[in-house]
């Protein structure tokens, strides 16, 4: 029950990242964008990964439960381009503040 209502939490996350990451790609701004928070999350992405990747009891039962780490990673992707997508905006946003 419990590897269920993480997967329950992480989906939930995951289900708002593409919308997320379109608005940022659309918007080609970083007003309104926090780097910390991003960076905050991706780091939590990274550290429950890793304790993924170090549970002896997880990786015994991988076979059964890869879907859980699957995503994980599929989410730090999705931040990770938001990431990129901060830094592109911020970029653009130096451009026009120059023009």
């Amino acid at each position: 029950m419990a590897e269920l209502l993480e997967v329950v939490m992480i989906v939930s996350f995951g289900a708002s990242w593409p919308m997320n990451v379109i608005k940022s790609f659309r918007s080609r701004t970083a007003k309104g964008k926090s780097l910390a928070f991003l960076l905050l999350i991706f780091f939590g992405y990274i550290a429950g990964i890793t304790s993924k990747l170090i549970n002896q009891n997880y990786m015994a039962q991988f076979g059964e439960k890869w879907y859980v780490l699957f995503f994980y990673v599929l989410n730090l992707i999705m931040v990770g381009a938001d990431l990129i997508l901060y830094f592109r905006n911020r970029n653009i946003d130096k451009r026009e503040a120059q023009i």
